[in-house]
């Protein structure tokens, strides 16, 4: 079969290596290239590294939407279109293109977590498990019917851990129905729409940290967001980034966000217990080890950190 492949970050990666084993990528369709770093120099997207690696064609519209794009598209007379954090709404048009079908491979256990960011979310609402499920696409956000789904239990993965796990799963996942559509029609079934959550994009304001919250809800929101972003609180005038911190039991009446320990250890005291900080990041500097920080960087006992 002929397949169009549509993604960008790195989660799209193993897909499209899968997906190239199993018939013809006949085009990449990726994000326009960005400019990143100090210099601003551009970047290619996780997904066109891959495909210029395996010698497959890449088209980076800036809106797929546009006559010219759909046009291109509609030229490759694919068979399936497998899309994977792509980043942009496909039009009716395009859902119409393929021959068979065309496919999401999304980062949740649908209709839970629909949208942008489902691995973060999962892991900072405290979910116990998440997955990987196969839907086809519709003009909805996230809302076609699913042909399968695979699950896995969070444990204390952080989002970099969890993606790359849901990343091989996923592409296990669409192996398995790529050789189903191979054999004839595949079942779908639809979601149950009284059952949808959603999983918001990340901003700004939700990398900073309340230490009023609890012990639980701020550990897993430092996982959720690493390693990608970091949770910030700012001390001195300057912004700090949490990328790693454990639970401590520790019952007193301080005052939330009060430094009850910086030598050798940096324990803060939450809404209820404390955490142990374990990786942290200086401004402008790399994130360490809290052995290695501490032995260069200083916070004093007893100050109260106000959050933002």
């Amino acid at each position: 079969m002929k397949f169009i492949f549509m993604g960008t970050p790195d989660f799209s990666v193993p897909i499209l290596e899968r997906l190239n084993t199993l018939g013809e990528v006949a085009l990449v369709v990726s994000q326009e290239d960005k400019r990143k770093g100090r210099g601003k120099k551009f970047t290619k997207t996780p997904v066109k590294v891959k495909a210029e690696e395996l010698g497959l064609e890449v088209y980076q519209p800036a809106d797929v939407n546009s006559p010219e794009a759909i046009d291109k598209l509609r030229h490759v007379e694919a068979d399936i279109i497998i899309v994977v954090a792509y980043g942009q709404i496909l039009s009716q048009e395009i859902i119409d293109l393929p021959k068979k079908y065309i496919v999401n491979v999304h980062a949740s256990l649908l209709p839970y977590l629909r949208g942008a960011a489902p691995i973060n979310r999962a892991i900072m609402e405290g979910h116990s498990k998440t997955g990987v499920s196969l839907m086809k696409v519709e003009e909805g956000l996230d809302s076609g019917p699913v042909s399968a789904v695979k699950e896995i239990e969070i444990g204390e993965m952080n989002a970099g851990e969890l993606e790359d796990k849901l990343s091989h799963m996923g592409a296990d996942l669409l192996e398995e129905f790529v050789l189903d559509a191979s054999k004839g029609p595949v079942e779908f079934i639809e979601q149950d729409e009284d059952k949808k959550t959603y999983a918001s994009k990340i901003l700004k304001n939700d990398l900073d940290l309340d230490f009023n919250d609890t012990s639980a809800n701020i550990v897993n929101k430092i996982r959720g967001l690493s390693p990608h972003y970091g949770v910030r609180f700012k001390y001195d005038d300057k912004f700090y980034k949490i990328y790693k911190a454990e639970e401590l039991e520790d019952k007193n009446d301080l005052e939330a966000g009060r430094i009850i320990k910086s030598d050798k250890e940096l324990i803060i005291k939450t809404g209820d217990w404390a955490i142990s900080v374990k990786e942290i990041q200086a401004p402008g500097k790399r994130a360490m080890g809290i052995d290695d920080f501490l032995r260069g960087n200083k916070f004093q006992e007893n100050y109260v950190i106000g959050g933002k």
